[in-house]
């Protein structure tokens, strides 16, 4: 028997251009929406440490506050298309700006920092959960609640989709956050536009409406086209000297600066050298371990994208090849490119000794069959778990495999003054797969007192010469860098392990500490 159901209006004829343009919308809102959140993370993963944590809690509070906007949209029951506009324009004015506010709080007010970022993240969240209930409810007018709910969600995950892999692949490295955060919140504003338009009808208040509109596309498009210039005036405020350079990675904020000192590098606004004492740190790095060796010919180093460290190990002639291992590419092209980087480098990773390797350190050391005489680990220090996995002990029995019976590896292991247990802990960990530690420090102005650790198989004997060209190391020099003061002698430490990753939250204690 033939049913005698009748299907709705609407499935005769088919999806109307209205709900066709409000699912398109669907998609670019998931889009912005994912993208604030993401912004929000990885600045506060730029500015305040420990990626994990700062990804977590923002995650965690976008997705409360989102609750709070679907718990809200209860109350929206009227005019719901103009609502729906307003919180459109809402999210473009605050979503977009978030990256730039954040940017400049934390130059000009680093103290309202923490407050800002989770303030906007908190309001942003709430708007934005708002949107898609708003939305759900126009479509209702016309569809099935089952029809509905696949509609709408299919088009939120693919937007969802489509901004995370671009967020880091394209958005960042080649706009910057500032320049992305204002580009999407002009898409939001786009939107708004687009409900004007479909809706105009419906609106109240029409001219107040456009009004609105313009002035918020107005204010972002400006915004786009001076991002540039927003982010310096955060960056000089923050660096002071003057800032030659500036660039974002998918790994890390690049900035060099040029004062009456030199240049500087900082990475995620740390300082990582400068110029006028980094030749203390690379040579101190370096030397204690190839000169002790005799005549190494197959050297690693792992970190150390600037290049400083591969210049000093290349004043070896016995060197016939160097593996430098950098995870990002913008910095080994910076350093191998750039005249001003190539001349404090001396040109070091265009010797044809010098092999790079863009990976990450840990995979690299899994999946590399050579052994080396010699390995410099020159990370920096462990202020995130994606940072602390290259000091565990697993790491350490890694790189034991690829080091040569007779080689020596060397690790830049933080203050043993100001994070005492931290640089104890390195030590108790190399220890922990069977190598001998030595340890030793130096005293580098721009850092203070600075550790590094040894670690080998054999005894590390003093070495009775050094290469030519040094600015600060001699032989007597050496030999008072392994005399630990009573404020930095050992302390009893844990082992640092992949399952615990003690290390992180030990240093970031310590340190803590000095910057309160």
């Amino acid at each position: 028997m033939t049913s005698m159901v009748a299907e709705p209006d609407s499935a005769r004829q088919g999806p109307r251009p209205v709900d066709v343009a409000l699912l398109a919308s669907v998609f670019v809102i998931a889009a912005c929406g994912l993208l604030y959140e993401l912004a929000a993370g990885a600045l506060a993963s730029y500015l305040l440490g420990d990626s994990v944590l700062q990804f977590s809690t923002i995650i965690g509070t976008y997705l409360f506050a989102m609750g709070i906007g679907s718990w809200l949209s209860r109350y929206f029951e009227e005019q719901l298309p103009a609502h729906f506009l307003r919180v459109e324009l809402m999210v473009a004015l605050i979503g977009g700006a978030l990256p730039a506010v954040l940017f400049l709080a934390n130059a000009y007010a680093p103290g309202a920092f923490r407050f800002l970022l989770y303030g906007m993240v908190l309001l942003v969240g709430t708007l934005v959960g708002l949107e898609i209930p708003l939305v759900m409810r126009i479509l209702k007018r016309s569809a099935s609640l089952k029809d509905l709910v696949s509609k709408v969600l299919t088009f939120d995950y693919l937007g969802a989709l489509a901004v995370s892999l671009a967020f880091p692949i394209v958005l960042v490295p080649k706009l910057g956050l500032v320049r992305t955060g204002l580009l999407f919140g002009f898409m939001n504003a786009a939107i708004a536009v687009w409900a004007l338009v479909l809706f105009k009808r419906e609106l109240r208040n029409l001219r107040a409406h456009a009004w609105a509109c313009a002035v918020v596309m107005t204010t972002l498009a400006l915004g786009v086209f001076g991002a540039d210039h927003l982010t310096r005036l955060a960056d000089d405020h923050f660096y002071q000297d003057r800032i030659v350079l500036s660039s974002s990675s998918p790994y890390q904020r690049i900035v060099v600066t040029q004062g009456r000192q030199g240049a500087r590098l900082y990475l995620n606004g740390n300082l990582q050298f400068a110029q006028s004492d980094e030749y203390r740190y690379h040579e101190a790095l370096v030397h204690p371990v190839m000169a002790a060796h005799g005549a190494p010919k197959k050297v690693a180093v792992l970190g150390g994208g600037d290049g400083m460290a591969v210049r000093e190990v290349l004043k070896y002639p016995s060197v016939e090849s160097v593996t430098l291992v950098e995870l990002d590419p913008a910095m080994t092209d910076l350093f191998r490119t750039n005249a001003m980087m190539t001349a404090l480098n001396h040109n070091a990773l265009n010797d044809p000794r010098v092999k790079i390797v863009n990976t990450d350190a840990f995979h690299w050391l899994q999946e590399a069959a050579d052994t080396f005489d010699v390995i410099v680990v020159d990370f920096p220090d462990p202020t995130n778990f994606a940072i602390g996995k290259l000091f565990t002990n697993s790491f350490y029995s890694l790189m034991d495999k690829r080091l040569a019976a007779s080689g020596y590896a060397v690790v830049q292991t933080t203050s043993p003054l100001i994070a005492r247990q931290s640089f104890w802990t390195v030590a108790t960990t190399i220890e922990s797969v069977g190598l001998t530690a030595k340890p030793y420090h130096v005293h580098v102005p721009s850092f203070g007192e600075w550790g590094f650790v040894m670690a080998s198989h054999r005894p590390w004997h003093e070495p009775t010469s050094l290469p030519e060209g040094m600015r600060f190391l001699t032989l007597p020099t050496l030999r008072l860098m392994f005399d630990f003061p009573l404020d930095m002698a050992r302390v009893p430490t844990e082992v640092n392990r992949l399952s615990n990753q003690v290390l992180v939250n030990t240093y970031e204690r310590e340190w803590g500490k000095v910057e309160h």
